[in-house]
């Protein structure tokens, strides 16, 4: 099982409590080490954890969009959802602001695209990036707003 989340948003609360409770009744979850250093070969550990899983759960959280990681890790989980089952966790957003990235993925998609100015992202990978998050919001999944209380 793959988790892909922002870990600023969600490590130290939901995510980190959902994959204790995953572990805790005999999953094996894949939760990204706080300490990884951002190399290729983490990109590559990565994309084969996603491979390997039958399962990939999407925390969607305010900040998500903001990591080209997360939106990275969601381009593979999606190339790879005929043959594992992807469930979107909506955290504190609304499936519509992931779907046509509107609210703070519509702020985050301004700083990515001021990015291809600076050659930072081709237009063609904020484009995949896109149509991930259309295509996950699409699918069923889970509202968690004020999940925390």
């Amino acid at each position: 099982m793959f988790l892909s989340f922002r870990g600023e948003d969600t490590r130290k609360g939901f995510t980190g409590h959902l994959h204790a409770a995953l572990s805790g009744d005999g999953f094996r979850a894949f939760l990204d080490d706080n300490e990884l250093k951002r190399a290729e070969f983490i990109k590559t550990q990565l994309e084969q954890a996603i491979d390997g899983s039958m399962i990939s759960i999407i925390v969607f959280s305010k900040r998500y969009a903001d990591s080209s990681w997360c939106l990275d890790e969601l381009v593979k989980i999606m190339e790879c959802r005929e043959r594992q089952q992807v469930f979107p966790l909506f955290y504190n957003v609304d499936a519509s602001d992931v779907r046509k990235q509107t609210g703070s993925f519509a702020q985050a998609f301004e700083k990515h695209e001021a990015g291809i100015c600076e050659g930072k992202h081709e237009k063609e990978k904020v484009q995949r990036w896109r149509n991930a998050l259309t295509q996950a919001a699409d699918l069923c999944g889970e509202d968690l707003k004020n999940a925390d209380g």
